[in-house]
């Protein structure tokens, strides 16, 4: 088995090889050693990806908006992914993106990830008909089927910024709280001199 530094090295050396900067190419390495750290195929994706664009200079979006998409080609997993990672801020701010066309699209979950720790919320990722969540950098939950496939080319994916919510009631909580509340004591005499409280204290 490989080790995540090899898979990170070995990456990063392939991406410098078709092309990419050296700057471009330690993010990929960082993203693809990752990414199989939560059991999808980043290596073979990258592989096939990387076979594909030998000799063709890869493009990702110029700016992001609301719907991106290349009129000529389709759209680099890479550079979109570096493109959201630089435009964190107004990724946040358009809240919902869909990208048209977009080859290796697994290829986008660890910038997503990545994104999703930036802004600090989980975001939803779907590939066609198949769903992932980012949350913060640390998982990737998605359908069990994503873990082995090598997906070509997807024709919209979308990206949703969930927002960060409670997934308790105001109800619940106050019933939590007036049970917490159980644990302290009212200070007294005998208490003072057996040392169980002192004013409101938690009894613990």
């Amino acid at each position: 088995m490989q080790s995540s530094s090899e898979i990170n090295t070995i990456s990063k050396r392939a991406a410098r090889a078709v092309g990419y900067s050296w700057g471009v190419a330690e993010e990929v390495g960082k993203c693809i050693s990752s990414i199989e750290m939560f059991g999808i195929s980043g290596v073979e994706n990258l592989n096939n990806y990387f076979k594909t664009i030998k000799g063709i200079e890869p493009e990702g979006p110029k700016q992001i908006e609301k719907t991106n998409k290349l009129n000529d080609k389709s759209l680099c997993p890479i550079y979109t992914g570096l493109k959201l990672i630089d435009n964190y801020k107004s990724v946040d701010g358009i809240k919902a993106l869909k990208f048209i066309n977009l080859d290796y699209p697994l290829l986008l979950l660890p910038f997503v990830n990545k994104l999703s720790y930036l802004i600090g919320k989980r975001i939803e990722i779907s590939i066609d008909d198949i769903n992932a969540e980012c949350n913060l950098n640390t998982c990737v939950l998605a359908d069990h089927q994503i873990k082995s496939l090598i997906i070509k080319k997807a024709n919209t994916v979308k990206i949703n910024i969930l927002e960060n919510e409670d997934s308790f009631s105001s109800k619940t909580w106050n019933e939590l709280y007036e049970m917490s509340t159980e644990t302290f004591v009212e200070e007294t005499e005998q208490s003072k001199q057996t040392g169980a409280g002192a004013g409101l204290r938690d009894n613990d």
